[in-house]
C-alpha cells in the first residue's frame, strides 16, 4: 500500500520508545545471545527476511549495505552477483557470521565491524541499503536511518524490516510498559513507526506486515 505521513505530522516530536540503551549494553546482550540467536529468531523471523530481499529488486552488479549482520542469516539469501557489505556492532555476533560465509563460499559478503550511528562509507554509496530487525535494537534509530539515507544512491532502496509497537490500544500499552524489559533479550517492544518515519524523514512507497503472528513490518522506500 502507498503511504503518506501528512497526517502524522504531530508524531515528529514523540519519543520513539520508553527504553534506553548504549552501545555497551547492547554488546552485551548479544554477546549472551549470540549462540542461541538463529535458534531463537531463525525460521519465525525468515520469511520476514526472504521478503526483504525480494522488495529490493536487486541486479547483478548492485552494491548493498546491511545494517545488523548479526549471525550472517541473511548472507545466503542474496543473489551472488550482488556485491553486499554486511556490518554489526556485535564481535561475538560478527564471528559467527564469518563462519556462515566462510563455510557457505560467499565471496560476494563482506563483514565488517561498526557503529550503524557512525557510519565511515561514502555519501551515495549503495544501490540498497537494509536494516533486517536492526532499527529497535540500536541505540538512535533515527541517526541510523539517515546514515543509511546518507550512503543511500539517490533512487537507490531503503528497506527496514522490524517490530513496531501495535495500533492495538490495549497492545500499545503492554508492549510499552514491558520494553525496558525486552531490551534484555536484544529489542525494544515499544517503537513507534510513525514518529521514527517523520523524525528519520523517511517516505515509504510499500508498508507491509510479514512473518507469523504478522507483528512485524516491511517498509521500503526509495531515497528521492
Amino acid at each position: 500500500m502507498a503511504v503518506s505521513l501528512r497526517e502524522h505530522d504531530h508524531f515528529g516530536a514523540e519519543a520513539l520508545s520508553a527504553a534506553t540503551v548504549g552501545n555497551a549494553f547492547i554488546d552485551r546482550v548479544y554477546a549472551k545471545l549470540t549462540p542461541f540467536y538463529d535458534i531463537i529468531f531463525g525460521p519465525i523471523l525468515q520469511p520476514g527476511r526472504v521478503e526483504a530481499i525480494a522488495r529490493m529488486g536487486l541486479k547483478p552488479g548492485d552494491r548493498v549495505l546491511e545494517v545488523g549482520a548479526g549471525t550472517g542469516i541473511n548472507a545466503p539469501l542474496y543473489p551472488r552477483e550482488c556485491q553486499v557489505t554486511a556490518i554489526d556492532l556485535s564481535s561475538a555476533m560478527l564471528e559467527k557470521a564469518r563462519e556462515r560465509v566462510t563455510r557457505l563460499g560467499l565471496a560476494n559478503v563482506r563483514l565488517l565491524e561498526a557503529d550503524a550511528e557512525h557510519l565511515t562509507f561514502a555519501d551515495d554509496s549503495f544501490d540498497s541499503v537494509y536494516a533486517p530487525y536492526t532499527i529497535s535494537v540500536v541505540p538512535n534509530p533515527v541517526k541510523v536511518a539517515l546514515e543509511m539515507k546518507r550512503v543511500c544512491r539517490p533512487g537507490g532502496r531503503i528497506v527496514i524490516l522490524n517490530h513496531f509497537r501495535s495500533e492495538h490500544p490495549l497492545m500499545s500499552r503492554i508492549e510499552r510498559a514491558i520494553s525496558p524489559l525486552t531490551v534484555h533479550v536484544g529489542f525494544k517492544a515499544d517503537l513507534v513507526m510513525a514518529a521514527f518515519l517523520e523524525q528519520s524523514g523517511l517516505r515509504p512507497i510499500l508498508i507491509e506486515k510479514v512473518n507469523f503472528p504478522r507483528i512485524w513490518s516491511l517498509i521500503t522506500c526509495i531515497k528521492e
